[in-house]
């Protein structure tokens, strides 16, 4: 699962080899999505299932490798399992035969450092009936409680779902408004959308669809042109809109011909304020103003395309970067969820695309090693408005006071 292309709640299960996580899954989703067998690591990969959950929606289960698994490639197993807990909104712990050891601790310290909230399951009760002493001496040790569990047992598996319910955090699968806040009903807001190579052939990009839904959600009224309309569009347009949105790559074109009392962001800035980390994002933002002969640069692209001759991560952010600072710098393009090369530290900043393929969880676990490394995070539309001097103007609808360019220069 190298890249996240799924923005439902993720849910992992975690175990040893051959404690029925794979039967689990298929019972719980209701299809045999995952290998069950009685030979201990049939398992290899995550393998994911999507699912509909009563009072949640629609949800990811991730089915993992045995956490006890030996060998080479046993480790390499782990090691895939290991990673899947950045990229989970809630994790099941299943144990067996009244025993839990340190496999399970080290997982469990794991899910603490992730602030992954989880369940333990004591699985095949039906086989070996969880133990009231057992039962009461891991709850103290875990803080957490232990459920009796067996998948043949039809109530076992509706209270399961109850649980799930119960203690998955409701910002896994409730999303603030993009930007209900800012607009009232009836507002117009004006939607500037290129369509240039790296518009997908006969749709919009999701962000822009997301800001349309959200608009509609909000009683709003969402008016969307080219760039090259604009000038015209507003000379005409009664009332004025409430607020004006762009692709980032047109930043100059639009603050040129927006009025400056018209609100204005970009739809990667717009994303930023509901995934990641909006108040890291504005600080670390002015380390571009302070960047240095031979940085290294991390730009973080979370979802895989087709690469364009001129595109935006790879190619215009570069180029704009080296403009901007005079300086000659080194750039590392990471796709997806794909681990990050070197430290974390050898990175002047980091910088984060809006996200949009990706959960809330997992774009803020993607930037959380530099955040607790005091390395400067960014946003693509930050970084972009930032070079181009309107960076005060782009974040100024989501901030209660206005702040003036040179505080970021």
């Amino acid at each position: 699962m190298s890249q996240g292309k799924d923005k439902k709640p993720h849910i992992g299960i975690f175990g040893k080899r051959n404690l029925g996580k794979s039967s689990l899954i298929n019972r719980l989703s209701g299809q045999d999505i995952a290998i069950v067998s009685e030979i201990a690591g049939t398992t290899t990969d995550p393998v994911k299932k999507s699912m509909e959950i009563s009072g949640i929606g629609a949800v990811v289960l991730i089915d993992t490798a045995g956490i006890d698994d030996t060998g080479k490639l046993g480790l390499e197993r782990i090691k895939k399992s290991m990673r899947i807990i950045s990229q989970i909104d809630f994790a099941i712990l299943l144990i067996s035969n009244n025993s839990i050891g340190e496999y399970e601790k080290n997982l469990i310290e794991r899910f603490a450092k992730n602030e992954v909230p989880y369940l333990v399951l004591h699985n095949k009760s039906d086989i070996h009936p969880l133990s009231s002493t057992f039962k009461k001496e891991t709850e103290t040790i875990l803080n957490t409680t232990v459920f009796p569990f067996s998948c043949i047992n039809n109530d076992d598996v509706q209270e399961l779902v109850l649980q799930i319910r119960k203690h998955i955090p409701e910002t896994a699968y409730q999303n603030n408004s993009l930007i209900g806040d800012l607009i009232q009903e009836g507002d117009t807001v004006l939607l500037v959308t290129p369509i240039d190579d790296e518009a997908p052939e006969g749709r919009l990009i999701l962000p822009q669809v997301q800001v349309i839904r959200d608009l509609l959600d909000n009683d709003g009224i969402a008016v969307v042109l080219k760039e090259r309309e604009l000038d015209s569009y507003l000379h005409k347009m009664s009332p004025e809109p409430a607020l004006v949105i762009t692709d980032s790559q047109v930043f100059l074109k639009v603050d040129g011909s927006v009025p400056a009392h018209i609100p204005m962001t970009s739809f990667s800035i717009v994303l930023a304020r509901q995934k990641g980390n909006f108040n890291k994002y504005i600080e670390g933002t002015k380390q571009l103003g302070k960047l240095k002969e031979n940085d290294k640069i991390l730009l973080l692209e979370s979802c895989s395309h087709h690469v364009s001759c001129d595109d935006i991560g790879r190619v215009k952010i570069p180029r704009w970067l080296d403009q901007f600072s005079g300086k000659r710098l080194n750039y590392t393009i990471v796709s997806g969820l794909d681990d990050i090369p070197g430290k974390i530290t050898d990175y002047a900043i980091v910088i984060q695309c809006g996200g949009c393929v990706i959960t809330n969880k997992q774009v803020k676990n993607r930037i959380k090693p530099a955040i607790d490394a005091g390395v400067a995070v960014s946003n693509y539309g930050m970084t972009i408005a930032y070079i181009q001097g309107i960076f005060s103007r782009a974040i100024l609808p989501f901030t209660s006071n206005s702040i003036h360019s040179t505080d970021y220069l």
